[in-house]
């Protein structure tokens, strides 16, 4: 009996847990426009802000963990605050919830997609252009609102400019991870204070050597400054308090006794010993404590090892059986690549573009001119942008024995799979070691990785954001000025007028059109 009454009690748990998610999240996949860096604003006003289910400090751990593990960095992040929250049901729900709209919408339109002709008719490139010029400002508009909450003291500062630059500089699948890892090594060094042990001693050597040679110039200095003190205080002409002097002679004097006063001071300061005066920003590291204990509803960490263990078995199975036959079925090849795509992505939807394009494009299953049209559509829809995989899976089922609608689950489960499985394994490791500072120190860094490559895919969609008969494979936004206007005004919007992301969106495609009419015959 008390077996029943425990169970029946877990269940009532799980429902209310349901219907708490549903209740925040159910919104999320028709609202959630602009990309990842718009969604994790907008997670942050519903579950710091307003509800309260997770502090900043949380958050912003998350954040850097769901950048640093491969798959769709804002449904992970999404997915990990629903199953801290609630369970790993939750979690499941909130995803769903957050990833349907939008794979539907991009399923309706690969099926569209693929009954029209080789070009589209002009006003339609100019939408398109339109819509993606805006999504540009609003993606600019989060990373910048997003770096004010990741730097934290100077080494964060560097840290995203540093990996935002080289970010747009090279692209290579291994390289955004392993910038954001480097990201983390520094901030461990920079907070052990590791370097400054090794230069510490060059440091008091050098000023060793230096502080004779000051004490002597001081010394001669001060001599001189007396003489000329005592000469001025002899000559009454040249006393500031003489009204008979000229006035540019007494200014003069007053600004030399103020340079004298601001000399000493900064020579006292240069000659204190070492560490009698040290700059607390740039020789201390501030306090790093770790966010105060929750309740985590999620798998114990091993479980996680075996979850993860099976998790590489399939993973080597898959690409055993893809590499085993000559010419596998499209249905097996198309799960293969994107399940692999959805393994080794890091950085989330600025990420899959490139990668998709090779693994779909290049295999002759989805032409160049369909893939650009669904990136320029795929910034306009709500969810993660990894949806384009649905479209891409309709696509490729084009031509085959393939379903359509089997070819667009094929492209969902085989992108979202790998990082959902992953999130959920790792989830308990972090639950037993979040509060090592060693840990806290790392995920500090990733993050500001992390918000460094959000400004190199501003950059990236900036470079491809026209579209038009002429330029099917995109071209740069500044090559027209209006499309700049567009791209500064729902920055702008946003920033100081409070433009919410889907009106920007929707203003950038009518801009768009304004501009066809006025430019085209």
């Amino acid at each position: 009996m008390l077996n029943l009454q425990q169970f029946i009690s877990s269940i009532q748990i799980e429902l209310f847990n349901i219907m708490d998610v549903l209740s925040k999240n159910w919104h999320f996949g028709f609202i959630s426009f602009g990309g990842p860096p718009v969604h994790f604003q907008l997670y942050h006003k519903q579950f710091v802000e307003k509800h309260n289910w997770i502090d900043e400090k949380l958050f912003q751990e998350i954040f850097a963990l769901s950048q640093a593990l491969p798959g769709p960095a804002s449904t992970k992040m999404l997915f990990c605050i629903n199953y801290i929250h609630g369970g790993i049901l939750a979690g499941f729900t909130s995803f769903l919830l957050w990833s349907l709209p939008g794979a539907l919408g991009m399923f309706a339109l690969a099926l569209g997609v693929s009954k029209i002709g080789s070009t589209l008719p002009e006003p339609v490139y100019a939408l398109l252009s339109g819509l993606n010029a805006a999504t540009v400002g609003i993606i600019a508009l989060a990373a910048v609102q997003l770096s004010e909450k990741a730097i934290t003291d100077k080494i964060t500062r560097a840290l995203v400019f540093s990996t935002g630059a080289a970010g747009i500089l090279y692209t290579a699948l291994w390289f955004f991870p392993a910038l954001m890892i480097a990201a983390g090594i520094a901030t461990v060094i920079w907070d052990y204070r590791w370097l400054h042990r090794l230069i510490s001693p060059l440091r008091r050597k050098v000023k060793a050597y230096r502080r004779p040679n000051q004490e002597n110039f001081t010394a001669r200095r001060n001599s001189d400054v007396e003489t000329t003190a005592g000469e001025l205080a002899m000559a009454p002409t040249a006393s500031g308090n003489d009204t008979n002097s000229p006035l540019h002679i007494r200014n003069s004097i007053l600004l030399d006794e103020r340079d004298i006063g601001l000399e000493a001071i900064k020579e006292a300061e240069s000659t204190s010993l070492p560490g009698t005066r040290q700059s607390p920003t740039e020789n201390t590291s501030p306090e790093r404590t770790a966010p105060s204990r929750i309740q985590f509803n999620v798998l114990s960490w091993q479980t996680g090892v075996y979850i993860t263990a099976g998790f590489l078995l399939t993973f080597i199975s898959v690409l055993v059986i893809r590499a085993s036959l000559k010419s596998p079925p499209r249905g097996v090849a198309l799960f293969a690549n994107l399940y692999l795509a959805g393994t080794i992505i890091f950085g989330g939807g600025p990420v899959v573009i490139p990668l998709l394009r090779e693994y779909i494009v290049a295999e002759g299953w989805v032409s160049s001119r369909d893939f650009l049209l669904g990136l320029a559509l795929i910034q306009s829809f709500p969810g993660p942008n990894f949806n384009i995989a649905v479209y891409l899976g309709a696509l490729t089922a084009a031509g085959t024995s393939l379903s359509p609608g089997m070819g667009a689950l094929i492209g969902f489960l085989g992108i979202f799979t790998p990082g959902m499985v992953i999130a959920i394994a790792v989830m308990g490791l972090w639950k037993s070691h979040r509060e090592r500072r060693l840990l806290i120190s790392l995920l500090r860094g990733v993050n500001a990785g992390a918000v460094g490559l959000v400004f190199t895919a501003v950059y990236k969609l900036w470079q491809i954001g026209f579209v038009d008969v002429d330029h099917s494979e995109g071209s740069p936004l500044g090559g027209d000025p209006w499309w700049v206007v567009i791209t500064a005004t729902s920055f702008v919007g946003g920033a100081w007028f409070g433009l919410s992301a889907p009106f920007a969106i929707l203003l950038g495609g009518l801009m768009g059109i304004i501009w066809y009419g006025f430019t085209k015959p």
